[in-house]
């Protein structure tokens, strides 16, 4: 889509209300789905994170930047994400922790990018972290600088491809729930995105559809 004539639809982001968990769970391994049934999350004490779903210019349409993180040790490994983070104490407020996360991580100066509302939080089990989703826009052609302590690639994700149900798959996962089991997917070429991510992004979609479709 044109990144000019999507502008026109940003100011109605904001008085959308979310579909929440409807979108999430359209998006959820079974097995999540079954281990957050009357899960009492507040009991488990999760920490706090916060992503940034950053929509942005590329040679004039509208793009969604995404991560590809470092393999290491851990349940996150190697996975498609957002870009974002842990909050710090000294962060403002988790607005303010998904901007600094997101300069950290690909370079992006807070400044560049307008906050325009934040998403429904997503509970992760694995990491036991309560995620705060934050929609931003940049109105300029942006460049990344990954960091490469956790950042492998950068995905510049085309919003008509994201938006194109033609790319929603489903595919054999080893999560940390069970191995080779079927996950609904969202595939960028010959790679997958799913898990919390997909669930936020299913929100995102379904936000989008609605705004682009009625307006």
């Amino acid at each position: 889509m044109v990144f000019q004539e999507f502008l026109k639809y940003v100011p109605h982001f904001s008085q959308l209300p979310l579909p929440a968990a409807e979108a999430h769970l359209k998006m959820a391994p079974e097995e999540r789905i079954q281990l957050l049934k009357n899960l009492n999350i507040e009991a488990k004490k999760p920490r706090i994170a916060a992503v940034m779903m950053l929509l942005y210019p590329k040679n004039d349409q509208t793009h969604i930047v995404l991560i590809v993180r470092n393999s290491y040790n851990g349940v996150h490994s190697s996975q498609i994400a957002f870009p974002g983070g842990k909050y710090e104490l000294d962060d403002l407020d988790f607005a303010y922790t998904a901007l600094r996360e997101t300069h950290e991580e690909i370079g992006v100066l807070p400044e560049k990018i307008k906050v325009i509302r934040p998403f429904t939080p997503m509970y992760i089990p694995p990491s036991n972290f309560q995620v705060h989703p934050f929609l931003g826009i940049s109105e300029q052609e942006l460049y990344f600088f990954p960091d490469p302590k956790e950042v492998a690639d950068i995905i510049e994700w085309p919003l008509e491809q994201f938006l194109d149900d033609a790319n929603l798959v489903e595919t054999k996962m080893t999560t940390s729930y069970a191995s080779n089991i079927t996950v609904p997917a969202f595939q960028i070429e010959n790679q997958f995105v799913w898990g919390a991510t997909a669930m936020i992004l299913s929100e995102l979609k379904e936000v989008l559809k609605t705004v682009l479709n009625t307006k």
